[in-house]
């Protein structure tokens, strides 16, 4: 897993983290008015991956997972939706268990 920092076409800066696969895992779900402060909050997130609470929930007829801080704020969130909850569950598992060692940003 890698953390990328992109400039949206808004002229915006994200975050978004990527699996092996070159498929985004995970977002930021925010923009940032700098690179910089959207490099520094994919390092919380990284640094902090532990401490957040994952949790899954309903989207339509699918299903989502988000990562919480411990203010209730949303530092991260799927990059797809999934058919079944035990997807997104695995999906926010290897999440919580890999960004910690993941490279980048």
């Amino acid at each position: 897993m890698k953390f990328e920092v992109y400039e949206t076409e808004a002229g915006n800066s994200r975050w978004r983290l990527v699996g092996g696969n070159g498929e985004e895992v995970a977002n930021g779900g925010e923009n940032f008015s700098s690179h910089w402060s959207a490099n520094r909050a994919a390092e919380g997130f990284r640094d902090h991956v532990s401490s957040h609470t994952f949790e899954v929930y309903e989207s339509g007829s699918d299903y989502r997972w988000r990562a919480k801080a411990s203010n209730g704020q949303t530092v991260a969130s799927s990059g797809e939706p999934f058919p079944r909850r035990g997807d997104a569950q695995r999906a926010a598992d290897n999440v919580r268990d890999n960004a910690g060692a993941a490279s980048g940003p």
